[in-house]
């Protein structure tokens, strides 16, 4: 028999990055191709790229030369494969050159400079791959991409002029998917998108079918019918409108996790106009009371740009403000950085780099402070978690419902029994920090034993 083509894989970014390489590679699965572990046995490499930030530009083009470097023969896709020739610039060798979310075009180029084992078009090899594809994530979880593509025009961003406008996935799609993703033995549904809040805007809502019901293609349709399937459902990227108070209910109600990822970015209304985006710090801070008086158990992430161009001090002291009254559960911050191609280059008032980063630690020394005295209010309560991982020392790594794989804290539970990775399992919190809980497991009770009475002869 022939060999087996062997294609290598690299792939950077965001979850929304990940979910494009779990396409391709099952794609590449199903055509017969296999997947390599290493530069040297493959016979192509494939390198999905990030190009959001310079950091993430330069990361890229490293992967790109070292792939090159150790194999020489590369397809490159991804963010940065939209940002002009700069790929082709830096490394003039590679053999393609897509942007993200182009699988067809990724196909064609392997076709083109490494045939499939035989035609295609035949898909002859779908028993390797199962319903829910190829994954990257553990078994216990999984991304499920609801869109594509953003209409926001923040002036920060490029993801508009990378990825396009809003694409909403058919609604049935998307829950076919997540049942084939649950049958596997997913636990955990993390719903991604550029702007999970705008689902369904470019279709007008239009009603969709799952298991023979119409359902609307709408954020709130979706997390009702994704709280069916009996797993942890977790919503990112959602922008601060009315319409989240809809999913607020079905929280409280245990339906869906208590936890939304909202990237509020400042809180200064001047700033967030010069960003172009959404809401003010004041209309969000009621957001947040309102929303935390339905559901008190709700976990709110976010993320902040500090030492926007044109900042002032006192603007910058408005979004601490704001974090101190907000007292949000998880915060990221990153000094506003330029990007190739954002229109909030030209804005007047850039600061120095030293003003930003200052700007950037006081702000998570503010938020580490609010971080850990939250969490310490978490100390003799019982919750559930969801095992990521088994220390060498026996210590069971898991996670809460208010923490995202990866970008979130950890519960460490201690001796915590026969316990597998992907197991759920009851804790009692003994121990925080400004990011982690520790715990100990609460063990199950046990049922006690039925007593018999002996049996006593009954005269006739």
């Amino acid at each position: 028999m022939a060999e087996v083509p062997k294609v290598g894989f690299v792939s950077l970014g965001c979850p929304k990055a990940l979910v494009d390489s779990e396409l391709i590679l099952t794609q590449l699965r199903t055509e017969g191709y296999a997947v390599s572990p290493s530069y040297a046995d493959a016979d192509i490499v494939i390198v999905n790229t990030c190009g959001f930030i310079d950091s993430a530009v330069a990361e890229s083009l490293d992967a790109i030369g070292e792939a090159l470097s150790e194999n020489g023969r590369v397809i490159v896709t991804g963010c940065l494969g939209a940002k002009g020739d700069i790929v082709r610039a830096t490394h003039p060798k590679v053999l393609a050159v897509t942007g993200p979310h182009a699988m067809n075009e990724v196909m064609a180029a392997v076709h083109e400079h490494l045939p499939a084992p035989q035609d295609e078009t035949s898909n002859p090899f779908t028993s390797l791959v199962p319903p829910q594809g190829i994954k990257l994530t553990p078994r216990h979880y999984a991304y499920l991409k609801i869109s594509e593509g953003c209409n926001h025009r923040c002036t920060f961003c490029i993801i508009p002029s990378m990825r396009g406008d809003l694409v909403s996935r058919p609604i049935g799609d998307v829950m076919q998917e997540a049942e084939n993703l649950v049958n596997a033995g997913v636990k955990e549904l993390l719903v991604i998108s550029q702007d999970t809040s705008a689902y369904g805007v470019d279709v007008r809502y239009r009603t969709g079918f799952w298991g023979g019901r119409p359902l609307k293609t709408r954020m709130t349709e979706l997390a009702r019918a994704l709280g069916e399937l009996g797993v942890w459902v977790r919503l990112h990227y959602v922008y601060p409108y009315p319409s989240v108070d809809e999913v607020i209910p079905l929280m409280a109600e245990g339906k869906i996790l208590p936890y939304l990822d909202v990237p509020f970015q400042h809180a200064s209304r001047r700033i967030l106009k010069l960003m172009k985006r959404p809401a003010e710090g004041e209309i969000n801070l009621d957001r947040i009371r309102a929303w935390r008086a339905i559901c008190p158990d709700l976990t709110i992430r976010s993320t902040f740009i500090a030492g926007f161009p044109g900042e002032t001090e006192a603007e910058f002291q408005e979004l601490l403000d704001f974090l101190s009254e907000a007292e949000l559960d998880r915060v990221g911050c990153f000094a506003y950085s330029p990007v190739e191609g954002a229109a909030a280059n030209a804005l007047p008032g850039a600061l120095p780099d030293e003003v930003r980063e200052e700007r950037q630690a006081r702000l998570m020394e503010l938020q580490e402070e609010i971080s850990e005295r939250r969490l310490q209010r978490k100390v003799g309560q019982t919750m559930r978690v969801l095992v990521d991982d088994i220390g060498d020392d026996g210590v069971a790594v898991a996670r809460s419902s208010a923490d995202a794989p990866e970008i979130d804290g950890l519960v460490y539970v201690d001796k915590p029994g026969r316990v597998a990775i992907g197991d759920f399992m009851d804790v009692e919190i003994t121990g925080a920090d400004a990011h982690d809980l520790t715990a100990r497991k609460i063990p199950t009770a046990r049922k006690a034993p039925v007593r018999r009475k002996k049996a006593t002869s009954v005269p006739s």
